[in-house]
C-alpha cells in the first residue's frame, strides 16, 4: 500500500512539473523576439546620432555674476535705529561746549550719523541714518567722543574715524604700584616731566599719544605702539629713573622703524 501511495505522489508531481514546464516554455517563445524585426541604423541616422552628441558636449555659456551694492546699516539691522550713548564728565563740560562744532561737522558730514548732546541726562547720543554707508561708523564716532571726553585733543581724537587700527588703552597707577600721599604725586611727576619733557619723549618715539588724569593713565595709538609706551609708563611708576628709559625707548623705537 506505501509503494501505491508513493506512485500516486510521484505521478502527481511529474504532471504538475510538465504543466509547469510548458507554462514556462509558452511564455519564454512569447519574449523570443525575432531577428529580423532589428534593422541596422542607416547613415544618416548615425550622422545625426553623431551631431546630437557633438552638441550635447559643447560647453553651455555661464550666465553672468549678479552685482550686489554693499549692504547700508539701516538695511544690516532689518531696518531697525541702533544707538551709542557717551556719558560727560562734570570736567568736561564745558569743553564739550566750545568745541561741539568741531566734534558735530565730522560725525555728522562724514560718517553720516546723527549726533545730539542730551542736556537732561548729559549724554552725548548717537544713532545711524538711513544713508549711514556702514555700521562700524557708529562705533568709530562713539570711540572718537569717548576719546574727547577722556582728555584727547580733537585732532588727536580724530585718528579714531580714519584709521581702524587705532585704540584707546586706560589703566590706574595702583594698578602698577600701590602708591599713597607724596609717593603717588612724585610717581605723577616722573611720568610727565619738566614741563611734560618726559610724557611728549614717550609720545614721540611710540607715535602714541598720552593724557595723564590724575591717577588714570590713558594712551592713543596702534596695539604694539601701545604695548611700548605701557611698559615705559609702568617703569617710571615702579621708580626708574628718566634717563634708562630714555636709553630703552631709543633701543625700541629703532626696532619699530625697522
Amino acid at each position: 500500500m506505501k509503494f501505491i501511495k508513493v506512485a500516486q505522489v510521484s505521478n502527481k508531481s511529474v504532471k504538475l512539473f510538465s504543466r509547469l514546464a510548458s507554462h514556462f516554455s509558452a511564455q519564454f517563445r512569447n519574449l523570443i523576439l525575432d531577428n529580423r524585426s532589428f534593422t541596422a541604423p542607416r547613415r544618416s541616422d548615425q550622422k545625426s546620432i553623431k551631431m546630437e552628441i557633438q552638441s550635447a558636449t559643447e560647453p553651455m555659456p555661464m550666465p553672468a555674476k549678479p552685482i550686489f551694492k554693499p549692504l547700508k546699516a539701516h538695511e544690516m539691522s532689518d531696518g531697525k535705529v541702533q544707538f551709542r550713548k557717551v556719558s560727560v564728565p562734570p570736567n568736561r563740560y564745558s569743553p564739550l561746549k566750545k568745541a561741539w562744532l568741531d566734534i558735530y561737522t565730522p560725525v555728522y558730514d562724514q560718517m553720516k550719523v546723527d549726533i545730539r548732546m542730551n542736556l537732561k541726562s548729559r549724554k552725548v547720543e548717537l544713532k545711524t541714518r538711513a544713508d549711514t554707508p556702514d555700521v562700524s561708523n557708529l562705533q568709530k564716532s562713539a570711540d572718537f567722543v569717548h576719546a574727547f571726553m577722556l582728555g584727547f585733543d580733537i585732532p588727536d581724537a580724530i585718528s579714531l574715524l580714519r584709521m581702524d587700527e587705532l585704540y584707546v588703552e586706560s589703566f590706574e597707577i595702583k594698578d602698577v604700584k600701590t602708591l599713597k600721599g607724596e609717593h603717588q604725586s612724585r610717581a605723577i611727576g616722573r611720568l610727565s616731566g619738566k614741563g611734560g619733557k618726559t610724557k611728549f619723549a614717550i609720545e614721540n618715539s611710540t607715535k602714541t599719544r598720552i593724557v595723564i588724569a590724575d591717577t588714570r593713565i590713558h594712551i592713543l595709538g596702534a596695539f604694539s605702539n601701545i604695548k611700548v609706551a605701557r611698559n615705559s609708563l609702568c617703569s617710571l611708576i615702579m621708580g626708574s629713573p628718566a634717563g634708562k628709559v630714555y636709553s630703552k625707548l631709543r633701543a625700541v623705537s629703532a626696532r619699530l622703524a625697522e
